[in-house]
């Protein structure tokens, strides 16, 4: 593998090793859940589509910031925040099914990859 992830099945347990902190996952899970709900309601209320990117990277990033204390991944250029989404996703089902800490014990160590 070279040091950039070529594919979202490679980004994943970087994604993982930056959400270590039990409360940026609930922040990112509470962000998600406002923003799935927006899209949600935007058929019938079209302005909750600017609320959805709001609250769900608004809460993503409070967790980063004062939590896990790292930059998120949506900053490293247009590959690397589609990316980010899709783990926000799949974090988000793997909490709902209880199996996050799977992830995490399953990922650990933290991959040595260069997320740009």
């Amino acid at each position: 593998m070279t040091d950039e992830p070529q594919s979202f099945e490679e980004f994943w347990p970087y994604y993982v090793s930056q959400h270590q902190d039990p409360t940026s996952r609930k922040l990112h899970f509470i962000g998600t859940t406002i923003a799935m709900g927006c899209v949600a309601v935007a058929p019938f209320y079209p302005p909750a589509l600017i609320a959805a990117p709001i609250a769900g990277y608004g809460m993503a990033w409070i967790g980063h910031y004062a939590f896990e204390k790292n930059r998120p991944a949506t900053f490293g250029g247009l590959k690397q925040a589609v990316w980010s989404l899709r783990g926000d996703l799949r974090m988000w089902k793997h909490i709902v099914t209880g199996t996050m800490n799977e992830q995490l014990e399953k990922h650990a160590p933290a991959p040595s990859l260069h997320v740009a």
